[in-house]
C-alpha cells in the first residue's frame, strides 16, 4: 500500500473502507461526492487540532462519547451520512493519532471516485488524474507554484485553471484538494497517495470471475446485475477461463469470495466425508 500505518490503522483502514461500501451502497453521484467534500473537511479539522485527534482516537474513550464528539464537531456543516462514517471511523483503534487524518483523507478520495464510477467515469478519472501528476512532474513553474508558501485558495484555483474545461469535475476536485492540503508531504507523495486511493476503489468495483467456459453476453449481463444490486453501484466484470475448476463459477469480488466451482464443491465433499470417517 502506499500510505504506510501500523497494524491497527491499517486494519482501521480496511474496516473504514467496509462501512464507506455500506454508506454509498445505493448513493447517486452527487450525494457521493458530497460526502467525498466533508470527509476532505473533516480530515482537515483533526489534522489542524491535536487535541481533538488525540480525542477521537483514544482508545479509553467509549465509542458513544466519541460519537458524540463527532455530532458536536460536524452536526451543523456536515451531511448524515458522514456522520454516520465519521462515528463509524472514531470507534476503531489506531497505533498513532495521525493515522485517522490519513484514514479519513483516503476514504474521501475514494468517495469521490465512487462518485465518478457512480456517472461512468471513474477510468477516466484515473486516466485525468495520472496525467496531472505528469503535468506537475515536468513543469518546474507550476510544480514550484504549487509548493510554495502562499494561500491554498490560490493553489486550487491554479490547477483547476490549468485542467480547465478538458478535465472531469472530479478530476479537478481532487487536484484542488491535493494542492491545498499537502500536510508535509512532497508534492510527488501527495499524488501517489492519491492515486493509490482511486487504485484501490476501482479495484473494488471489478469482479473476477472464474470459469471454465466463456460466458455468454447475456450472463455477464445477468451477474453483473444480480452483484451491482448488491453493492448498489455499477461495477465491472473480468471473466478468467480456467479448465482446471471443471465446471461451476468463482467470483471474487472486493473481500469476498463465491466459490460455486466444482473442484471446490469436490474439495467440501471431500473434507466431509473426512470428517465423518473420523
Amino acid at each position: 500500500m502506499r500510505i504506510h500505518l501500523g497494524g491497527s490503522s491499517r486494519q482501521s483502514l480496511v474496516a473504514s473502507r467496509v462501512a464507506l461500501d455500506a454508506a454509498i451502497k445505493g448513493a447517486s453521484a452527487a450525494s457521493a461526492s458530497e460526502l467525498s467534500s466533508h470527509l476532505f473537511a473533516a480530515a482537515e479539522v483533526f489534522a489542524g487540532n491535536t487535541s481533538l485527534r488525540r480525542a477521537i482516537t483514544d482508545p479509553s474513550r467509549d465509542k458513544a462519547a466519541k460519537a458524540t464528539l463527532v455530532k458536536d464537531l460536524f452536526g451543523k456543516s456536515t451531511g448524515a451520512l458522514a456522520i454516520s462514517l465519521l462515528s463509524d471511523v472514531s470507534a476503531l483503534r489506531w497505533s498513532a493519532t495521525k493515522d485517522v487524518i490519513h484514514v479519513i483523507e483516503q476514504l474521501a478520495i475514494e468517495a469521490e471516485a465512487s462518485a465518478a464510477n457512480i456517472a461512468g467515469e471513474l477510468d477516466r478519472v484515473e486516466d485525468e488524474f495520472f496525467e496531472t501528476s505528469r503535468l506537475v512532474a515536468d513543469n518546474f513553474e507550476l510544480r514550484k507554484a504549487l509548493v510554495s508558501v502562499g494561500s491554498n485558495q490560490a493553489k486550487s484555483a491554479l490547477i483547476a485553471e490549468v485542467l480547465g474545461k478538458k478535465a472531469s469535475s472530479s478530476t479537478i476536485k481532487l487536484a484542488s484538494a491535493l494542492v491545498a492540503h499537502l500536510r508535509g508531504r512532497s508534492i510527488e507523495a501527495a499524488f501517489a497517495d492519491y492515486l493509490f486511493g482511486l487504485a484501490n476503489r476501482r479495484n473494488r468495483l471489478i469482479a473476477v470471475v472464474r470459469t471454465a467456459t466463456a460466458l455468454t453476453d447475456a450472463q455477464t449481463k445477468r451477474l453483473a446485475t444480480v452483484l451491482e444490486k448488491k453493492v448498489g453501484q455499477p461495477i465491472r466484470i473480468n471473466v478468467q477461463i480456467d479448465s482446471s475448476i471443471l465446471g461451476g463459477v468463482s467470483i471474487k469480488f472486493a473481500d469476498e469470495l463465491v466459490d460455486g466451482s466444482v473442484v471446490n464443491r469436490l474439495a467440501n465433499a471431500g473434507r466431509a466425508l473426512v470428517g465423518q470417517s473420523a
